[in-house]
């Protein structure tokens, strides 16, 4: 039994240099953690953005074209110099809660 409780002291033992570099150095460890993940991941966006994908899809829609009835919207909307419509108000007072 005594050597058992030998072995588990040892290894006690052999940890405490590693814990101690664990409590002297943990902001510098936290922060090059830090800075390695948010380097990874701005390396992750700009590949993300920069290379095109290859799985070969192609839009069925052709670009430069549009349908009559979009562009009849497209044509009912007024330009920014216009003035606004006037909102259409129910007649009476009308209460929003009532079914």
């Amino acid at each position: 039994m005594a050597a058992k409780t030998s072995n588990k002291s040892n290894s006690v033992s052999s940890l405490k240099p590693l814990g101690a570099l664990l409590s002297r150095f943990h902001f510098l460890i936290f922060f090059i953690v830090v800075v390695g993940c948010l380097a990874a991941s701005v390396y992750y966006i700009n590949y993300t953005f920069t290379h095109l994908p290859e799985d070969g899809y192609t839009s069925t829609i052709n670009p430069g074209t549009i349908d009559q009835k979009a562009l009849e919207r497209i044509q009912n909307l007024h330009t920014s110099s216009q003035p606004a419509s006037a909102p259409e108000l129910p007649n009476g007072r009308v209460n929003p809660f009532a079914e």
